[in-house]
């Protein structure tokens, strides 16, 4: 089934496009992990140290080779963040909103190696900028107008694909409704995508327009986020906009990062099983569920 899946996404969006995305390097190469903890009452817990940690990768215990939180804090490498737009027609009723949400939280989110911009409607586009770069970045988010069909899956593929090349922490940001028309790329094989990925995905679901859609499509971005960790917010007005893109900067700055060595060295491309457990009593660990390992014909 994996196979099928990757020839699908490489025929679909072109010869290359994804053919590395699925596996991360294990053995020599660390196997990276974003963390967040949580207590009882939803609450960010920010002080979680190394030694209340560990890591399960099917049932064997591993050791934690690095271990940093926050962006761009302590040994762990640089951070790459991804800021995606659905500039579609669907989203005529919420693009305004969604490019000041989107332009007041880059202010706010403390330096990252680069910034990546996915916007996207029938077509998919895609520039990284440089930190000097900003204020061209921000000109980019204000131009676009909605228009055309919406090719959601397709972008996020195409983001996924050239995440894969970074070193480091990424985090992708979303803003949409949650809809799409046009990608080749179908749910489950984006699903599949995301649950391969090393990116931590972060959504603000602007779905109050959606009509009877409105549960689907909150189901589908729900389901999106957590194949990677990560968090979705479904804003109702101006207020709960502002608010979830604090909500959102809070969780990347709130994130562990936790590198390790596989003790399993065989490259037969396998789906390795990784439970990241705390000692700590009331507090719930959410991160990715594992990850594929490279494949190496013999």
């Amino acid at each position: 089934m994996r196979a099928t899946i990757v020839a699908l996404a490489v025929a679909a969006l072109g010869a290359g496009l994804l053919a590395e995305q699925q596996v991360f390097r294990a053995g020599v190469d660390l196997v990276t992990f974003g963390v967040t903890g949580v207590d009882k009452k939803g609450n960010l817990v920010s002080d979680l140290t190394r030694e209340e940690l560990e890591i399960l990768e099917d049932g064997r215990p591993q050791t934690i080779k690095y271990f940093t939180r926050g962006l761009g804090e302590g040994e762990a490498p640089a951070t790459h963040l991804g800021l995606m737009l659905d500039t579609s027609a669907s989203m005529e009723a919420d693009l305004k909103l969604a490019r000041s949400a989107a332009v007041k939280f880059l202010n706010l989110v403390p330096e990252a190696k680069d910034i990546t911009l996915v916007d996207f409607d029938t077509e998919v586009r895609v520039t990284r900028y440089p930190q000097r770069d900003f204020a061209r970045l921000v000109e980019r988010i204000r131009m676009r107008k909605p228009d055309g069909w919406t090719a959601l899956y397709d972008a996020l593929g195409v983001y996924l694909d050239g995440a894969d090349g970074l070193d480091g922490r990424t985090i992708l940001v979303m803003y949409t409704d949650g809809a799409d028309s046009r990608s080749k790329l179908n749910f489950p094989q984006i699903l599949e995508l995301l649950r391969a990925s090393r990116v931590t995905v972060y959504a603000v679901g602007l779905v109050e327009h959606a009509g009877r859609h409105r549960m689907e499509l909150q189901m589908r971005l729900q389901q999106m986020v957590e194949a990677t960790g990560g968090q979705v917010f479904f804003p109702s007005n101006l207020k709960d906009l502002e608010a979830s893109y604090a909500k959102v900067l809070d969780e990347i700055t709130a994130q562990y990062q936790l590198g390790y060595a596989s003790t399993n060295l065989a490259q037969d491309g396998s789906w390795r099983k990784v439970e990241i457990r705390t000692t700590r009593s009331n507090v719930k660990l959410r991160s990715r569920l594992g990850y594929f390992a490279v494949y190496k014909e013999q």
